[in-house]
């Protein structure tokens, strides 16, 4: 079972209501950090869920994003930001850890922000220890919940234990990254809604060059957003056997995942990881085949709505937390459960 225990803080916390609207002298304020705005200009899903977190602070939210796009448009914004920041870089380093930390450096002395946020991504694992040592400021990461402006609730020990951890630096200015499946994703029905804009002009990275970027391309939805994922093990036996899993996957609409012992034995690229080390995902259905249920794995899937597991062990750990559960050859039960789809 989960355990919740308090990091003590030397100090004690104020108990009135005016410390849930100010945070040291500053007015609760909030930068949202986006992840790469896609070509189509919208708000990437992560994004989303990281505004509403920011939300929880009560105060105006600005929308940062680094782009070397300038004629990029965002659409469908929510309602929750209140002005946008577009922080412009050289061609070809906006992905650069350098220049997006400039980015949240310059936004940060520009206004009395409270709080950063950004995303527990890779994106956001990138740049966010970089910000946050420049701006001297101890982040806290992965946070699953926000109980008041200082205090969170996340995830240690690959999510057996769960910690609620108060910031007690008595610093103005805080910096917190959030798990995606843990908020909801902001509203955005309101394609019309345009906050103000600033523009930022960035300088380019001195001691470092953008070599190039290598990205998957695929039809299905993104992983880290599928409403329905199917996964593989070991169990698989080998690459080929994935389009077993993606025919059905197929069939379901959903994205196509694996363990990290599937990775590691070459089956699948590393960017189908799901786990500890790998992406973190909570779709409504999430179909575990040949998977045994390492602790590793569990951390990243285990928060989806609905778990069905396929094994032919029965003792295998990943039935423990499976709402439904199959005891079968995987080769003969997912044809057939693909084939009555």
């Amino acid at each position: 079972p989960t355990t919740m225990f308090t990091i003590s803080s030397r100090l004690a916390s104020c108990g009135t209501r005016a410390c849930w609207t100010r945070v040291g002298y500053r007015s609760a304020s909030s930068l949202v950090v986006s992840e790469p705005i896609p070509s189509d200009g919208s708000i990437p899903p992560a994004t989303l869920s990281a505004i509403t977190a920011a939300a929880k602070f009560n105060g105006p939210i600005s929308l940062l994003t680094v782009t070397d796009d300038s004629e990029k448009k965002l659409l469908n914004i929510p309602k929750e930001v209140a002005n946008i920041i577009i922080a412009r870089s050289p061609p070809s380093q906006s992905l650069l850890a350098e220049i997006i930390s400039d980015a949240v450096v310059r936004a940060a002395g520009d206004s009395d922000f409270s709080h950063i946020v950004a995303c527990a991504s890779k994106y956001g694992g990138n740049f966010l220890p970089r910000a946050a040592a420049i701006l001297d400021v101890s982040p806290v990461t992965d946070v699953i919940e926000i109980v008041d402006e200082n205090t969170y609730v996340r995830p240690m020990y690959a999510g057996n234990a769960i910690a609620k951890v108060k910031n007690q630096s008595g610093k103005p200015l805080q910096i917190i990254s959030v798990r995606q499946t843990a908020f909801e994703k902001a509203n955005t029905d309101d394609d019309a809604y345009q906050p103000e804009t600033t523009v930022i002009e960035l300088d380019g990275a001195e001691n470092v060059k953008w070599l190039k970027e290598n990205v998957s391309k695929s039809d299905r939805p993104d992983l880290g957003s599928a409403s329905v994922v199917v996964s593989g093990g070991r169990g698989m036996g080998n690459g080929e056997n994935f389009a077993i899993l993606e025919n059905l996957a197929d069939k379901l609409g959903g994205a196509v995942g694996a363990s990290r012992a599937a990775v590691d034995a070459g089956f699948v690229s590393n960017d189908k990881q799901v786990g500890q080390t790998g992406k973190v995902v909570a779709p409504d259905l999430y179909i575990a085949v040949g998977i045994s249920g390492a602790i590793q794995h569990l951390s990243g899937m285990k928060d989806s709505k609905t778990i069905v597991a396929i094994n032919k062990d029965a003792e295998a750990p990943i039935f423990q937390v499976a709402d439904y559960g199959l005891v079968d050859d995987l080769f003969d039960a997912v044809p057939e459960l693909t084939e009555k789809l």
